[in-house]
This record gives structure tokens, sequence and C-alpha cells, in this order.
């Protein structure tokens, strides 16, 4: 296909994404209404008003940014409709069908309302936001899942599956390992030919994998997981990590150890994270620089051949990091934490 009208008109979208100077003046202010009203004089602006007439403060600017989100992502595929690039936009958006599948679990699991699990969904991949409306609507793990069943929905595969194994013991990570592994391989088989389309896509999700099953070590250290379970949480298809070293690390005894079996991998960076994120096992800490390195590469293919869907695919994460970096800035100043301490919470790419 011609990636050159459509990348030019990603290239200008992408144009329009905060810089550093856009970020300071969200920085530099003091609550949460100022923050609001520097919101009204960028490309938010829209959504900020829908919201300030459904919501107040932080909430606002929560519903404001999904719904900014929601609506690029849209925009994006309308641009690629019937292309070929479609089905492999498609892949990445996906993941939010992923994401709000297991934050409706997570949420009928402890009883939440729905009106607190929806806050948290992000309608931007194809279970649209009538549907997972119907899901909200369900009273507990079970129906969720006998209700994608119904709509012959594909993730309904691996739920129901694994869904007996949960009702034994009540441990929602089987339900989202089984999601997890799931989109993989689909993502996966989408793109496994020899264009130089697949052979970007299939890299990026390759180095996801890594990335999942890195922290899925981290989390069977802290949590004291013995190599029986633990090798069930493997996901197959990663980039430099197979389920050798993934057996290694998990028996390295701890996580010291265990990062010590990325030597020579691009995931080494971990093991160079303070010594008492190290000692104290503080999860977040590793998941974020984790996150940080897959967005900050995954951004990077927008500077890819000018005519490729690296563009497009950089561009979504761009987005993606600046609605993240938004949100870290308005709930920091709403904790009133301090300018340094936020500003080491951004993720910079």
């Amino acid at each position: 296909m011609d990636y050159g009208y459509i990348n030019a008109r990603i290239r200008g979208m992408h144009s329009r994404l905060f810089d550093r100077k856009a970020y300071d003046a969200l920085i530099i202010r003091q609550d949460i209404p100022s923050i609001i009203t520097e919101l009204e004089k960028t490309p938010y602006k829209k959504e900020i008003e829908e919201a300030n007439i459904l919501y107040s403060g932080i909430t606002a600017i929560e519903y404001a940014l999904r719904k900014n989100l929601v609506n690029t992502y849209r925009k994006i595929l309308g641009l690629v409709q019937g292309e070929l690039a479609e089905k492999y936009i498609v892949i990445f958006l996906n993941k939010w069908d992923v994401q709000n599948i297991k934050t409706i679990l997570r949420g009928k699991k402890i009883h939440a309302s729905q009106d607190e699990i929806k806050e948290c969904l992000i309608p931007a991949g194809e279970l649209d936001e009538a549907t997972l409306n119907e899901l909200l609507k369900q009273p507990d793990v079970r129906a969720v899942v006998d209700l994608l069943a119904t709509w012959e929905q594909p993730y309904a595969l691996p739920l129901t599956d694994y869904i007996d194994e949960y009702s034994e013991n009540r441990d929602l990570v089987i339900l989202e390992y089984a999601l997890d592994k799931y989109y993989y391989q689909k993502a996966l088989e989408a793109a496994k030919g020899k264009s130089t389309e697949e052979k970007i896509v299939r890299r990026l999700i390759r180095r996801e994998i890594d990335a999942n099953n890195i922290k899925s070590v981290i989390r069977i250290i802290n949590d004291n997981v013995d190599w029986d379970d633990a090798k069930n949480l493997f996901l197959e298809g990663g980039l430099r990590i197979d389920e050798e070293k993934f057996e290694k690390m998990v028996e390295s005894g701890n996580l010291e150890n265990a990062l010590k079996h990325l030597d020579g991998t691009p995931y080494y960076f971990l093991s160079y994270l303070p010594a008492e994120a190290l000692a104290a096992g503080r999860i977040s800490v590793f998941e974020k620089e984790l996150d940080s390195y897959i967005i900050s590469n995954n951004t990077g293919t927008f500077r890819l051949d000018p005519l490729s869907i690296g563009v497009i695919i950089g561009y979504i994460w761009a987005k993606y990091s600046e609605i993240i970096n938004i949100r870290i800035i308005a709930r920091c100043k709403h904790a009133g934490v301090s300018d340094e301490d936020l500003e080491a919470e951004l993720i910079h790419v």
C-alpha cells in the first residue's frame, strides 16, 4: 500500500503532541483547576469542555484524557480502514480489549461498583463502549465470561478454558495469563510473514512478550512461587527471553541474581536500578522501567522509513505516552507531590 498520504496525516497529528514547553506549562500550575485551564489551550480543549459539564476536578481530567485517546485511535482506524495496515494497527489497539476485560474481571472480583470500574476503561479497541457497558452489568467474574462466550467473542475462548481452574482457587492471575497468552499468539500469527510491515510489528510484539515475562519473574520471586507453578506463567514467542532463561531467572533465588541473567540482553539496565529497590523488591519500580523501555522503543518506530507502518505505530505509542504523562502530572498535583518527584515519574521518549 502507499503510506504517503496516511503518514502525512499522521505526521501532522504527531506535530501537535506535547513538547517540553507544553509539559512545563502544566507542571508550573499549582492546582487542578489551573491545569484544566491550561489544557483548554491545547488539543484537549474539546474533551476538557465536555468533561467539565459532567465532572469536576481530577475526574474531569481523567475523563477528557480517556475520551481524547479513544477519539485519536478511532481517527487512525478511519485512516487505515480497508488498507493492508489496518490489520496491524488493530493488533496494537486490541491490547485495550485485553486490558478492559482484565479491568472488568478485577472489578467484579472485588465487588467494585459499575461506575468505579467504568472510570478505568478505555474503549479504544474493538470492544466499544456499549459492549463494555453490557459486561459491566454482569454480577460476577463467571457471568462476564459467560456473556463473552454467548457473543462468541474470541477472548471468551481462553477464559472459558480456565474459568473452572479460577473457580477452584479464585486467583485472577490464571485468567489474566490466559488472555495475554491468547492475545500474543494471535498477534504473532497475524504478523508471521516476511514483509517489512510484519517484521516491524513482529519485533515489537516479541519485545513486549519479553517484558511481560520479566515482570512475571519479578512477581514470582517476590511471592516465593515455586517453579511448578511459575512455569505456567511463561509466555512463548519472546525475542530474548526463552523458557530456559525464564527458568534460570526464577530459580535464581532472589531478584539481584535473577537480573544477572539479563546480561547480554537489552533489558540488563534493570540491574542498575537502586539497590534499595532490589532489596525491597519494589515491583512497581521495575515495571515502570520496563514500560518506559517498551514505550520508548515503540515510539521510536516513528523515525523509521517515512513510507512504512512504523510512522503510524510510533504515533500510537507517542500519543499513549503523552496521555500517561498528563495523567501523572494531574495526579501528582492533586496529591501534593513535589515537582522534583513528579519529574522522576514522567516517561521520556
